[in-house]
């Protein structure tokens, strides 16, 4: 059973979530901020009220004699609650409780004659809100009276929630209209990238770059991404390209020279003939095989490093005097003298392995091939100043006229009308592999006669270490 494909995602959609997420954390916020201010304003009213009542019933039992009782119109103000959550208490300090609760306890801290006194209280399981007023009352026997009202705490909170249902019913509201412009400028602003999907579309194979003056700031890191890879993909197809001509100019002859002894040895099938027609086709086989693992040399040389890179430190010390080694019985048939001269302290140079492999074998190659049977190579390892390291490459062969001497890391240069077998690729090859490694390549005639080929390597980054 095939698996249906996973939903693409939706950049509106993601904006719109990354929107209304916060929206929805600032509205609930927002609703307990709300809740806390409209409860703290109830609670102002409420307690101004409490106290105005608290205030104009004691001036009223003030003005009244008691004799005991309270007026009818006082309790009628005291024990009027259509919600019957309200509690009250009036003592006089010469006759005691008059009338209503005597639990309600008194100010935690007394105040002044008739100064309302606001505090917490708490009856039946109930938290109630209070407040006290002290009258001097006329008359020495009447002393000092003192009224208590209290109410609980539903009605503030009620009023509360009805200022924060209204809040948040306008919020929501307000949220929702931000959310559907939201929207549309979304649409309408994701509309600035059609004239670039126009452009994109409208191409066949052209990769020129696609970043113009109507993509936006907020585009560009992409563009200029895709800008950087169409740059790598242009640079490849002229690598392909390069090498395809490379290969069709370098293999033509040898391959014309193929047909040529192999029709030779079919017109003429003497031994004698055909025998110098094989070795001859023999000789240009390998040519050819040596031309084309030269150029696919150089086009690894040329290529772009891959992503992340592969460069490692590595002890030239210990590697050079095995990559010599390894070519000492290839010498020894050519009749050439092939030696190492460095110390045995390391250096270090950030390098690829088989980049550098291929470097030292090519300045081997040119220098066996160039300097003659009977010569003499040395392959030498010095530190630098400045902490990197040289390598060079000496033979005591003919050397090379100083006016040439710039063009020997050029493809296909060969000096003069050398009758020696190459294909003019080696030099070209360290020139890209010494520029990978951020070294510089140079040549110089030496005395009496001879070639001295060097590759100078930067230190390594102080950010690297050193491997144990």
């Amino acid at each position: 059973m095939k698996r249906p494909a996973p939903a693409r995602p939706s950049l509106r959609r993601r904006l719109l979530v990354f929107l209304l997420i916060p929206m929805a954390a600032l509205l609930l916020l927002d609703a307990l901020l709300s809740y806390g201010v409209a409860l703290g304003y109830a609670n102002r009213v409420h307690d101004r009220d409490l106290a105005d009542d608290a205030r104009t019933l004691a001036k009223l039992l003030q003005n009244n004699p008691l004799g005991g009782q309270l007026s009818r119109q006082a309790r009628f103000l005291l024990e009027y609650d259509p919600d019957g959550r309200s509690y009250f208490s009036v003592r006089s300090s010469s006759q005691g409780l008059l009338a209503g609760d005597d639990r309600l306890a008194a100010p935690p801290t007394p105040t002044a004659a008739g100064v309302p006194a606001l505090y917490d209280a708490r009856l039946d399981g109930h938290a109630l809100r209070a407040a006290t007023v002290r009258e001097d009352m006329p008359g020495d026997a009447a002393g000092q009276l003192t009224v208590t009202v209290a109410e609980t705490l539903h009605d503030r909170r009620e009023q509360a929630r009805e200022i924060l249902l209204l809040a948040v019913v306008m919020q929501t509201l307000l949220i929702a209209c931000v959310l559907s412009l939201v929207w549309f400028g979304v649409r309408r602003g994701l509309r600035v990238l059609d004239p670039l999907t126009a452009r994109l579309a409208a191409r066949s194979s052209e990769l020129t770059p696609i970043d113009g003056p109507d993509v936006p700031q907020e585009i560009q890191p992409l563009t200029r991404t895709i800008d950087a890879l169409f740059g790598r993909l242009r640079d490849m197809l002229a690598l392909h390209d390069r090498f395809i001509a490379d290969a069709a100019h370098q293999l033509r002859t040898p391959l014309a020279g193929l047909s040529l002894h192999a029709d030779r040895a079919l017109a003429d099938p003497s031994p004698a003939n055909q025998a110098d027609a094989l070795a001859h086709i023999q000789r240009l086989t390998r040519r050819a095989a040596r031309t084309a693992s030269q150029l696919l040399a150089l086009t690894r040389a040329q290529a772009a490093p891959p992503e992340g890179g592969e460069q490692r430190l590595i002890d030239l010390a210990r590697r050079v005097p095995e990559m010599v080694a390894q070519r000492v019985h290839e010498a020894i048939r050519e009749g050439i003298d092939l030696g190492y001269e460095g110390g045995a302290a390391p250096l270090w140079v950030l390098g690829e392995p088989a980049g550098l492999q291929d470097l030292l074998d090519n300045l081997i190659d040119n220098a066996v091939r160039y300097a003659g049977r009977g010569s003499e190579i040395t392959v030498r390892l010095r530190a630098r100043a400045d902490g990197g390291a040289s390598l060079l490459v000496e033979d005591n062969g003919p050397g090379v006229p100083p006016d040439l001497l710039p063009r020997l890391s050029e493809r296909f240069f060969r000096v003069g009308a050398s009758a020696e077998p190459g294909s003019g690729l080696g030099l070209a090859i360290v020139q890209h592999i010494a520029g990978r490694h951020g070294a510089e390549l140079v040549f110089r005639n030496i005395d009496p006669h001879g070639l001295q080929v060097a590759v100078h390597f930067p230190p390594p980054p102080a950010a690297v270490d050193a491997p144990p």
